[in-house]
């Protein structure tokens, strides 16, 4: 009897830590992390997609649930002959240019995905997580998509000094070719860009060229306003003169007016008594003459009185 019961202690043992152990493997099988600046994104092979993603953390789901995680926060990724970043390979890669020409470029550029649209975009790439679709969606369109805006334009701007705007334009037409895929474009940059040493001589030319044109457009204008600036001056001086030679007419009118004005009142004090006083006043004693061919005639002023 006592036989018996320890075979039943032991068997009851081993299902118990066959039970414990089945139930953790359940627990990992039917636990998930979703890491930080993640979504996932459940798929039930019994109902189809669970709209309701997952968020960062650990999720317990069903055995019959999966899984998929997309980055809704920023990723840096790279096309380039350096080991840098994402890939170790050469992914650098070749643009054509209006001129006929091509162009090898380095690119760097940063994406998410939209977490309110993760699960459009699990069904259409058919159910390949974010990391997949970059490497065999999002690298390649960026190649074939940047391929069609270089080829508007001439290798002297893609090199040189509309490299900026180039970019900008670049950026703008990868945002709007991804959105409807729930891919957001963050940034896109040409990190390197080569050309052969022709084209690179005939660029340099081209920069020395519109350098000198810029100069000599400098000079020229600096020439211009400095010839409208000797005519506002002479135009000064000239106005300065007029002023100066009206205010001169101007203080003579007004020196001769008070002159007339001065002798006007003088005159209406003089009268016949006063003037023969200053007469008398100013006369020195002695008789005027007058001369004839004879000599002097001394004539008595009280012979014209009389």
């Amino acid at each position: 009897m006592k036989m018996k019961d320890n075979k039943s202690g032991i068997v009851g043992g081993i299902a118990l830590i066959l039970c414990i152990v089945i139930a953790i493997v359940m627990f990992i099988l039917c636990s998930v992390r979703v890491p930080a600046g993640y979504v996932g994104v459940v798929y039930n092979l019994n109902g189809g997609i669970e709209h309701d993603t997952l968020s960062q953390g650990w999720h317990l789901i069903a055995p019959t649930e999966k899984v998929t995680t997309y980055s809704v926060g920023i990723e840096q990724s790279y096309l380039t002959a350096g080991k840098k970043g994402d890939s170790e390979d050469d992914e650098s890669f070749r643009i054509p240019t209006a001129d006929g020409k091509t162009v090898k470029v380095d690119l760097e550029f940063s994406y998410r995905f939209d977490a309110d649209r993760v699960a459009d975009t699990f069904t259409t790439f058919k159910g390949r997580s974010g990391s997949a679709i970059k490497d065999a969606f999002i690298k390649p369109k960026i190649v074939a998509w940047t391929q069609e805006v270089s080829a508007k334009y001439p290798v002297t701007d893609i090199f040189g000094d509309k490299r900026t705007a180039i970019n900008a334009e670049l950026d703008e037409y990868l945002k709007t070719k991804f959105d409807p895929y729930g891919i957001l474009i963050d940034t896109v940059n040409f990190t390197n860009i080569s050309v052969d040493d022709e084209t690179a001589a005939a660029i340099q030319k081209k920069v020395t060229a519109q350098q000198e044109l810029e100069l000599a457009r400098i000079e020229a204008n600096t020439a211009k306003v400095e010839a409208n600036k000797n005519k506002e001056v002479a135009a000064v001086e000239a106005e300065t003169k007029k002023i100066q030679a009206q205010g001169d007419a101007d203080a003579k009118l007004i020196a001769a007016d008070a002159e007339a004005r001065a002798n006007r009142e003088i005159a209406k004090s003089l009268t016949f008594e006063l003037i023969q006083k200053q007469k008398y006043d100013k006369w020195d004693g002695k008789l005027p003459t007058v001369s004839t061919d004879g000599g002097s005639t001394i004539i008595n002023a009280k012979d014209f009185q009389n």
